[in-house]
């Protein structure tokens, strides 16, 4: 990581302060909506959707390396970025998809919540009123620095997944015989292949880092260390997302892979009771709890920083809200809207699949932004050019089409 002629101690200081905004956008990605998409596949197909888990790690990376790269050597968010080089009306069409997938997004992170709270026996107008308060106040009062920290706290909730997937006693042979099967003549396995891309590749997340990236304030000598934090960051939400599908696929799969998982509580039940019921039931809603907060405050703040930068009003963590009120304005009504209509509604969970599948209908819009902002935005020794660039043309223009057919295969 950087000059080999510094000591170790100083690299490991320097990742330690430039950590967060890769990891932080990751365990983001392994949201409410990703947790009930792998736990569907999981039930519904095994281990078959495993090895596709494995195949997102680098893609993901890639993506999210460019934002990395994007923000250090640009200084600017991606939304400002898109309207300086390409104009507002690309800039509006960009943030357009970002809000629809915001919108997805948070109808599945408050429906988390209002579940969790359902299985202690919580109302859930209580349960959301708690979680809606912590989040405007965690972001209202703090620096970016003190926001990153507590949304790293809150997404470490989701290792808990690892114990569960051990504690379902999977069958190794089983699982790298299946792995090796693809049923792509099944329409719901196609489905599946595109909600699982769809919950890997966001919109919100392509804003978010590239926003931190230059709230934070990397510069050029933190982009080593910036790609490694992303590396990780990659690594642990597909393994995240593995441990789920591996737990679904241990217990529910080999019994009654037909039974439906529409609901946080219906997978609470699959998955806690070989863990005690009182147990099993607090460790999972933990893991359900922190996926739900760190996703809620990456996605709300994504919003507010993307509507800044095209809008031009000011947008900072760093800034009191006094001092930039239309970013905490935009950030508190994403937030209250979100959970408003959870509130009233029932059952939005059922809805994480089409949210997914939809996001994967929105890569070529996205990762086409980005490809273009990586050739024509950076200065010439960070482009994309040579055979690097034409691989990251080729994985993204697969993994696009990848994800639209299985979704239009579902229609």
């Amino acid at each position: 990581m950087g000059d080999s002629t510094l000591p170790w101690s100083f690299h490991l200081k320097t990742f330690l302060a430039v950590l967060g905004p890769g990891l932080i956008v990751m365990l983001a990605d392994t949201d409410v909506g990703s947790i009930i998409t792998a736990a569907q596949s999981g039930a519904q197909w095994g281990y078959q959707l495993l090895s596709l888990q494995i195949l997102l790690i680098p893609i993901l990376y890639i993506a999210q390396e460019l934002t990395v790269r994007l923000g250090i050597f640009t200084g600017k968010g991606h939304g400002e970025l898109i309207r300086s080089q390409f104009g507002p009306m690309w800039a509006w069409i960009s943030v357009g998809g970002l809000v629809l997938a915001s919108i997805g997004a948070l109808l599945t992170e408050f429906s988390g919540v209002a579940s969790v709270a359902s299985l202690f026996g919580i109302p859930r107008f209580w349960g959301l009123g708690l979680v809606i308060a912590f989040l405007l106040i965690v972001v209202w009062t703090g620096t970016y620095r003190r926001v990153e920290r507590i949304a790293i706290a809150l997404g470490l909730f989701e290792l808990v997944f690892f114990a569960i997937a051990i504690a379902a006693h999977p069958d190794l042979g089983a699982m790298g015989t299946q792995m090796m099967t693809f049923p792509v003549t099944h329409i719901s396995f196609l489905v599946l292949v595109s909600a699982n891309i769809g919950a890997v590749i966001m919109p919100w997340m392509i804003f978010y880092q590239q926003s931190a990236v230059t709230d934070k304030g990397l510069r050029p000598e933190h982009y080593q260390h910036a790609r490694w934090d992303t590396a990780i960051g990659a690594l642990v939400t597909q393994l995240i997302m593995a441990a789920v599908l591996i737990a679904t696929a241990a217990t529910i799969g080999t019994t009654d892979p037909h039974v439906p998982l529409n609901t946080v509580g219906q997978v609470s039940h699959v998955l806690t009771p070989f863990l005690g019921p009182l147990l099993g039931k607090v460790i999972y809603s933990l893991g359900i709890l922190g996926a739900a907060a760190v996703a809620a405050i990456v996605v709300s703040l994504a919003v507010a920083w993307s509507v800044g930068e095209v809008t031009g009003y000011r947008h900072s963590l760093e800034l009191e809200p006094r001092q930039a009120p239309w970013f905490y304005t935009v950030y508190t009504i994403v937030i209250l809207a979100g959970g408003a209509i959870v509130a009233v509604a029932r059952n939005l969970v059922t809805l994480v699949i089409v949210v997914e599948v939809m996001n994967a209908f929105l890569l070529p819009l996205v990762l086409g932004f980005l490809v273009a902002l990586a050739i024509f935005a950076l200065p010439p020794a960070h482009r994309l050019r040579g055979w690097y660039r034409w691989l990251v043309v080729g994985i993204f223009i697969l993994t696009a089409v990848l994800g639209i057919y299985g979704g239009l295969a579902g229609l």
